[in-house]
């Protein structure tokens, strides 16, 4: 091991043979990065004049991430707490009046980990759980209690599945999901199973993707029955004279939402048969109005196990339901008519219902193409609806009515685009809370109320600029109200008032970190005060790439060069980062995205903390061109034809193209894998948490829509396992042994390890114990920066010429 000074910053190289040597680290200019605690997160009060600024932790320790777990259809459970495996942690918790309040901090309780706050409806208290060894706690803070936080006694909750609770109209009392009182002991596993486990099929098409963590047998079932089941009650956190109120019987709920005037509350039920092949999102569920003592008043569906659902399809029946929050009770959905299959021919692909709790179902409209979100005015008995077309990737808005008194008027068309077309962007609407908890459209303070906030991040050819647009929907006229301008990048992250004149703006540039301001008429006021993390490689340049492959698609990359380094100077080796992302047409394909303006922020195992190590770094856009249905009949050519016209382009920037490696996390493993079976132009590759043989994801993966058995040859080509033998430049795999994504199974590594090793190529396999398809542990974070920084040094910075 040597050290070397490059160009100011401290660069390393390491031995790759440290096998059995337990974790190992990266240098200390790298770990000095990860020790900075990151910076503070924001939740804005719904009234738009309080702040909670919540301070969080990066990495917990290894001893945490193995702590034990229960994994149970599609869920990791911690069974000591009745909650999810690793839960949120914050360490530090503050308060901010707007404009210019004086911050308060909270003292956090030192027994367990805090969650995040959630702000009451009349944004005068939050509410955030405490998960201690012995259980989740529930906690409240009220803004008129100088800063004093208390415990909300009675109960122990359930956050397994499901909200654990919700505030309720009025902001003075919760629905929780709690421990049922008289559960008893969790299922013991039998000495011996009672007989084998079978599965049968009726002889219908049922395509499943590759869940993980699913349910094996019936000791399995009994856990999670065990583990899922909550008791809803109400609690009354500002009255201690007021024990929680129990609401029906205990059950597996998935969502218990209140109506607007809160006498109501729609709930969702898991119930049996479970499955062996389906995570509980898609077990048999009850969808139900309740009274608020707890009464079943009307039952709205009762859905079957959803095992059939075509790829890319829907479940049949209601789904989507939900309250009409500008209504006291009354619920909308929507209903497939094409039996939720996208390869049908009809003429609407959905019908929209209503129906009041004691009303009788009334259909609302038709849509033409599948349901893709709804957003509703405050006012006037309207709403956005959105339909999206998967052949032609193709969005639509519609402004339509609420109430079928108004249903034969036609639905007006707002906005139509190709869902990537980023140039073309519109905005996304902003919303607010209402008094009973529940979102409706941020309006632009016109007394009819038709005018909505959109906001945009402002693509085009030079990059991002994001905007802010207070939109008419009777004219379709917009007006921009705010753009980023000038060296610096900003954008609006909350309106804060109906008129539009108090905001609430990021800013960051290529050297200042992103901080918070307030903004209004008269002023600016900055409420964070956040530091370069990383100062010494701020002396790091970047800049957006454009150049054109082979066949004429415009393909654009952000090229980061280390500090000191100028095309002029000696050529540097280079990292190649990417992930392949579909396209229906090269127009879109070839547009920009990103800007140069930010602040390039690293942390984690980022491939960024190459620069500290005098690699230059490419994140380049791999764009696979071509119809929905068959783009990937090309994806390999595509993606070589990217590669080499990025690697030309680079080239004009003092990059040494022959000394370039490639990386990728999942399905950038999976071109790492193919770029360097089916070219030469990288020097070594390193592919993390990858799925390389496709016959392992035979019901389509990422945006693959056919089976292995309607395209066995493309499954075959796009397969960096078939073609191991081709594989040889040097290859680092590293996996989660513990990962949970679908179609990324850890056997896809170790599988693909044994087969470059057998065929004699040079290739190393870490798996990280515990960890899941990202790496959380401070220990498994540090390993892998070690192993990337080892691997690239000496296949790629130390390469002999070819």
């Amino acid at each position: 091991m040597f050290r070397a000074l490059f160009c100011g910053v401290i660069a390393v190289t390491f031995p790759i043979d440290a096998l059995g040597q337990g974790y190992q680290r990266p240098p200390r200019a790298v770990t000095d990065i990860l020790d900075v605690p990151p910076p503070p997160g924001l939740a804005v009060s719904p009234t738009g004049d309080s702040l909670l600024f919540v301070q969080t932790t990066r990495y917990p320790s290894i001893e945490e991430v193995a702590a034990p777990q229960l994994r149970l259809a599609g869920l990791r459970i911690d069974p000591r707490t009745n909650g999810p495996a690793r839960p949120f942690n914050i360490t530090g918790l503050s308060l901010q009046t707007l404009p210019d309040g004086k911050p308060v901090e909270f003292h956090l309780p030192n027994h367990g980990k805090p969650g995040f706050p959630v702000w009451s409806p009349d944004g005068k208290r939050f509410a955030f759980t405490v998960t201690t060894p012995k259980g989740i706690e529930l906690w409240t803070g009220d803004l008129k209690a100088d800063a004093k936080l208390q415990h909300v006694p009675g109960v122990t909750l359930n956050a397994t599945i499901g909200e654990p609770f919700q505030w309720l109209p009025g902001s003075e009392s919760l629905i929780v999901q709690s421990i049922p009182a008289k559960r008893g002991e969790s299922p013991a596993k039998p000495v011996a199973p009672t007989g084998p486990v079978i599965q049968e099929s009726d002889g219908k098409a049922a395509p499943v993707r590759t869940y993980q963590d699913l349910l094996q047998n019936p000791h399995d079932e009994a856990l999670f029955a065990y583990y899922t089941t909550s008791q809803l009650a109400i609690v009354f956190p500002g009255a201690k004279d007021k024990e929680p109120l129990l609401l029906g019987e205990p059950g597996i709920v998935l969502d218990a939402d209140p109506s607007p005037d809160g006498e109501y509350f729609l709930v969702v039920r898991v119930r049996k048969p479970f499955s062996y092949l389906q995570p509980y999102s898609a077990f048999p569920r009850v969808v139900e109005i309740w009274s608020r003592d707890g009464k079943v008043v009307r039952t709205i569906a009762e859905l079957h196990l959803q095992d059939k659902v075509p790829i890319e399809g829907v479940p049949i029946g209601p789904r989507s339901v939900r309250w009409m929050p500008t209504q006291p009770h009354t619920l909308i959905w929507v209903e497939a008519q094409d039996d939720g299959d996208p390869r049908k021919k009809v003429e609407h692909r959905e019908l929209v219902f209503t129906s009041a709790v004691e009303g009788r179902t009334t259909e609302l409209m038709k849509l033409e193409q599948r349901f893709a979100g709804m957003d509703f005015f405050p006012t006037g008995n309207r709403m956005l609806i959105r339909d999206y077309d998967r052949e032609r990737k193709w969005s639509r808005t519609f402004l339509a009515p609420t109430t079928s008194l108004f249903a034969a008027t036609e639905p007006k068309l707002l906005f139509e685009k190709s869902t990537q077309d980023r140039y073309g962007d519109p905005g996304t609407p902003l919303g607010r809370t209402m008094p009973s908890g529940h979102r409706v459209l941020r309006t632009g303070g016109d007394p009819a109320g038709d005018t909505i906030w959109l906001a945009g991040p402002g693509a085009s050819p030079k990059g991002d600029r994001p905007f802010l647009d207070r939109f008419d929907v009777k004219t379709g006229k917009a007006t921009r109200v705010f753009q980023s301008e000038g060296n610096v990048y900003e954008e609006v992250v909350g309106v804060l008032d109906a008129k539009g004149t108090r905001f609430l703006i990021r800013r960051e540039s290529p050297t200042e970190p992103p901080n918070y301001f307030f903004r209004d008429a008269n002023h600016e006021l900055r409420l964070t005060k956040n530091t370069d993390p990383a100062p010494e490689l701020r002396k790091a340049t970047k800049q957006l790439v454009t150049t054109k492959r082979a066949d004429g698609t415009t393909i654009s990359f952000t090229l980061h060069l280390p500090p000191g380094h100028t095309k002029d100077r000696e050529k540097i080796p280079a990292v190649f980062y990417a992930y392949p992302v579909e396209f229906a047409s090269a127009d879109t394909a070839g547009q920009v995205s990103g800007s140069p303006l930010r602040f390039t922020a690293i942390g984690g195992y980022s491939h960024l903390f190459f620069l500290a190590q005098g690699y230059a770094v490419m994140e380049v856009s791999m764009p696979v061109v071509g119809p929905p249905a068959t783009a990937n009949d090309t994806f390999v050519d595509q993606l070589v034809s990217n590669a080499k016209a990025a690697l030309d382009k680079a080239a004009e920037f003092g990059i040494d193209t022959q000394r370039v490696g490639v990386m990728g996390h999942s399905y950038g493993a999976f071109m790492t894998g193919n770029l360097l079976a089916h070219s030469d132009l990288f020097r070594a590759g390193i592919a993390r948490s990858g799925a390389y043989n496709r016959t392992l994801t035979p019901f389509g993966f990422q945006n693959e829509r056919r089976t292995f058995w309607e395209a066995p040859a493309v499954y075959a080509q796009m397969s960096p396992f078939n073609h191991a033998t081709k594989i040889n430049e040097p290859l680092l795999l590293i996996h989660g042994a513990a990962d949970n994504n679908p179609g990324t199974f850890t056997v896809q590594s170790e599988r693909m390890y044994a087969a470059v090793r057998a065929n004699g190529g040079t290739v190393r396999l870490v798996l990280l114990p515990h960890e899941s398809h990202g790496y959380e542990a401070r220990e498994s974070v540090e390993h892998v920066l070690y192993e990337q920084f080892a691997w690239f040094d000496k296949y790629v910075k130390n390469a002999k010429p070819r």
